[in-house]
C-alpha cells in the first residue's frame, strides 16, 4: 500500500499536471503546468494534503499554534491540515486589507507572537509566500516554518523565499521535477502494450 505522500504524488501527477504551452503569474511561460488546487480541493487529495504536510510538520518539529497563507492557494492547505491536526488552527492573509468591518489582513486565528507555518501551494518566483511572510511577521506572529506543495525550482524562487523566512526553514514537499516524472510514469502504465 502505498504512503500517503506517494499517493499524494501520483494524484498531484494524475489531476493537477498538464504538459502544453502556458503563460506564469511571473510573466514568463513554461511548457508545463501544476494546478494543485486540482488536487488539494479534491476530497481524498484534502485528506493526502493534511497528513503530508502534518507529518512534515512533525517532522521538522516546529510544533505551531496555526498555519496559514495568501489567499488562494493556501486556503485548501490551511484547513486540510487544520482539520487533520484537530490542534492546529488556520489563518488566510488576503492580498490586501479589507475595506470594511474588521479591516483585517488577517483572517481566522489571530494570537500575536504565536508560532506560526507559513504555506502556499505553488512556488515560482516565491512572490505570494513572500507576501504572506511579511504580512503575518506585520501582524506580530512568530514564524517557525515556511512549506509549498511544489516548488518549480525557478525564477530564485527558493531564495527569494529563503531570505524572507529566515531564520525559519523552507521546505518543499515535491518538485515540480518530482511530479512531471511521475506524470510521465503514469502515461506510460496507460500505454496498451504493442504486443499481441
Amino acid at each position: 500500500m502505498p504512503s500517503a505522500r506517494q499517493e499524494l504524488l501520483r494524484l498531484l501527477a494524475a489531476k493537477s499536471f498538464r504538459l502544453g504551452e502556458f503563460k506564469l503569474s511571473s510573466g514568463g511561460t513554461s511548457d508545463y503546468y501544476v494546478d494543485c488546487r486540482t488536487t488539494t480541493l479534491d476530497a481524498r487529495g484534502a485528506q493526502l494534503t493534511g497528513q503530508v504536510f502534518l507529518d512534515q510538520i512533525r517532522a521538522c518539529g516546529w510544533k505551531p499554534e496555526a498555519i496559514g497563507g495568501l489567499t488562494l492557494g493556501a486556503d485548501p492547505i490551511v484547513v486540510a491540515v487544520a482539520v487533520t491536526s484537530g490542534n492546529i488552527h488556520g489563518f488566510l492573509v488576503r492580498k490586501a486589507e479589507k475595506q470594511h468591518g474588521t479591516v483585517r489582513r488577517i483572517e481566522g486565528f489571530s494570537q500575536k507572537a504565536a508560532r506560526v507555518v507559513i504555506v502556499d501551494d505553488v512556488c515560482t518566483t516565491g512572490a505570494s509566500t513572500v507576501q504572506a511572510i511579511e504580512a503575518s511577521r506585520e501582524f506580530g506572529f512568530h514564524i517557525v516554518g515556511v512549506m509549498c506543495l511544489v516548488e518549480r525550482e525557478e525564477a530564485n524562487g527558493r531564495s527569494a523565499v529563503e531570505k524572507a523566512a529566515a531564520p525559519a526553514q523552507f521546505v518543499s514537499i515535491f518538485t515540480a521535477n518530482d511530479v512531471r516524472k511521475e506524470h510521465l510514469a503514469i502515461e506510460h502504465d496507460q500505454i496498451p502494450s504493442a504486443k499481441g
